[in-house]
């Protein structure tokens, strides 16, 4: 993915109805996927093109918000799982469906007819696309579901304790490749820790040998 990014300054970048002024670019047309709420100050954007040829603007703003550390009432620990993504401390699943995988024949079948094509070619280039668009899809797919998830978890507990796992090291060393890259642990983690901080919650890695799942969901022990 191909992408820069400019800081606001003099006001460059500016919102208007279904449109952005960005530096040295005219109005652009949007679909805004959400209102900038009143009192968050644009501070720079991101404009990315994917390999399907779609551009997209990461809009960063900052805004004032106290955060009131809550009081831990509910703990859950998750364990990390390959096919499952975690089994929390309560014994749920997070039943990752492990779209990767679903996709693994159409993927395979549309790269054997890209590998086919002249390099370069219109043909070519059209097979590129639809590659590029199932991986796409895939990505899409992965990211709507670790965000449900993470967003279930931190409305439900004050603290969520998890493995401290280094993934990159996991797929070279037990050869998980696909499935390191399929089931999004880091990803999750990530969009976990910044709900659960801006609702005054943790996030806590312990490490890796630690029993989470044998720890008490009201107060934390085992």
């Amino acid at each position: 993915r191909k992408s820069y990014t400019t800081n606001r300054v003099n006001g460059n970048i500016m919102l208007f109805h279904g449109y952005i002024k960005l530096p040295k670019l005219k109005m652009v047309k949007l679909k805004q996927h959400r209102e900038i709420p009143p009192k968050h100050i644009i501070k720079s954007c991101t404009i990315s093109m994917t390999p399907t040829g779609k551009y997209y603007v990461s809009i960063l703003t900052e805004y004032e918000k106290e955060i009131v550390q809550k009081e831990v009432q509910s703990v859950v620990g998750l364990d990390f799982t390959m096919a499952e993504l975690y089994v929390s401390s309560e014994d749920e699943k997070a039943n990752y469906p492990r779209f990767y995988r679903q996709m693994l024949e159409k993927l395979a079948k549309a790269q054997r007819v890209l590998a086919r094509r002249v390099k370069g070619s219109e043909r070519w280039n059209k097979q590129r696309i639809r590659v590029a668009k199932l991986h796409e899809k895939v990505a899409n797919q992965r990211k709507n579901f670790l965000h449900h998830k993470s967003k279930e978890l931190a409305t439900s507990f004050d603290v969520v304790a998890i493995e401290d796992l280094h993934m990159k090291g996991m797929s070279r060393a037990f050869r998980f490749g696909k499935s390191v890259a399929d089931n999004g642990w880091g990803m999750f983690t990530t969009f976990l820790a910044y709900k659960l901080q801006e609702q005054g919650k943790q996030l806590v890695k312990i490490d890796k040998w630690f029993p989470s799942t044998k720890m008490c969901s009201n107060c934390g022990n085992k």
